[in-house]
């Protein structure tokens, strides 16, 4: 399980993943605050449909891919909370469009 070692304090934000309310602190990554949270499953592998993880936390892996306010494909690690985005699981592989 994770904790949050440094307890000082900050603006509080709330946002929300499958659904459900999350709290995190200014400056904190969605992946964060969802492993703080204790969520251990971001999304489903394209191939096999297995459930992934977070696995670098520094944007190399790919692994954290979530859907942010109906923009699929973000890296979780790499965005910081805002107040009030909805945050849903990648559901096996998603069409990317050219813009």
């Amino acid at each position: 399980m994770f904790k949050r070692i440094d307890k000082h304090e900050e603006k509080t934000l709330s946002f929300t993943f499958e659904g459900e309310p999350v709290k995190a602190l200014e400056g904190d990554t969605v992946a964060g605050a969802l492993l703080l949270k204790g969520e251990s499953v971001f999304r489903q592998s394209a191939v096999s449909g297995e459930n992934r993880a977070p696995y670098c936390l520094m944007g190399i892996c790919f692994e954290c891919l979530v859907e942010i306010n109906g923009v699929p494909n973000r890296q979780a690690c790499m965005v910081k909370v805002e107040d009030g985005m909805n945050v849903n699981r990648q559901k096996r592989a998603v069409e990317v469009k050219a813009p």
